[in-house]
């Protein structure tokens, strides 16, 4: 019940100023060196969404790597913002590592397949799969203190928590942005880092994404184009 009244006491006038329609493409780098695009569509049609990401190598990893990366989230919008129904991860080419998740919020469970093994594990409430957790910063309002989501990779849940470090204009291929930055809040070495850079006037629209991974690796997300409607 806490994160649900911190949630719902997040959301804002501003939520209903949210596209019904979004069409995004972002630069994937790692030092500087253009690795991948990532292309996103997210779709509302009355109380339903749609996400999809597609992510294909590009440069000198795509002479490595021929890859193409398709992540898709779907379910309902409610009060508290997005509700993931539906997870799916998969590799063009290559589905050993497939993943599809099913939320049953009526149960509290998540179902999901991988590797050809099905489990069915504990669901908390206000869970976000990792693809709706960055359009979920669309329905919240903005606040100096943390913002905390459960969060589902599709094979597991975790609490991911993020604090508002400063705000900052930022320049994009896409444009000039108001931004928000916010970075989630780690305990131990072994979790991965985040920070993300929401734009001010652009519905909290993710416009610059940076992860560093445990092992050392660390990937920049840049927008590049941005429509909606």
């Amino acid at each position: 019940m806490k994160h649900l009244a911190f949630l719902l006491s997040l959301v804002s006038g501003a939520a209903l100023a949210v596209p019904t329609e979004i069409n995004a493409e972002y630069r994937l780098t790692n030092s500087g060196v253009t690795i991948a695009r990532v292309t996103e569509s997210y779709v509302r049609k009355g109380d339903t969404y749609t996400i999809q990401s597609i992510t294909k190598s590009e440069g000198m990893l795509k002479l490595i790597l021929d890859d193409q990366l398709i992540v898709e989230s779907s379910g309902k919008v409610g009060a508290s913002g997005l509700q993931p129904v539906e997870f799916g991860q998969r590799r063009v080419g290559n589905s050993s590592r497939d993943i599809k998740a099913t939320f049953d919020w009526d149960k509290g469970v998540m179902s999901y397949s991988y590797r050809g093994e099905s489990k069915t594990i504990p669901l908390p409430r206000d869970t976000q799969d990792r693809l709706s957790l960055m359009y979920q910063f669309m329905n919240i309002a903005p606040r100096e203190g943390p913002v905390v989501m459960p969060m589902s990779n599709g094979r597991g849940v975790e609490y991911y928590t993020y604090r508002l470090v400063d705000e900052v204009k930022l320049t994009t291929p896409a444009g000039e942005f108001q931004t928000r930055h916010y970075e989630r809040v780690t305990s131990h070495a072994r979790q991965s880092k985040a920070d993300l850079w929401l734009a001010k006037d652009y519905f909290n629209f993710p416009v610059r994404v940076v992860f560093d991974d445990p092992k050392g690796l660390r990937l920049e997300q840049t927008l590049e184009t941005l429509q909606h409607r």
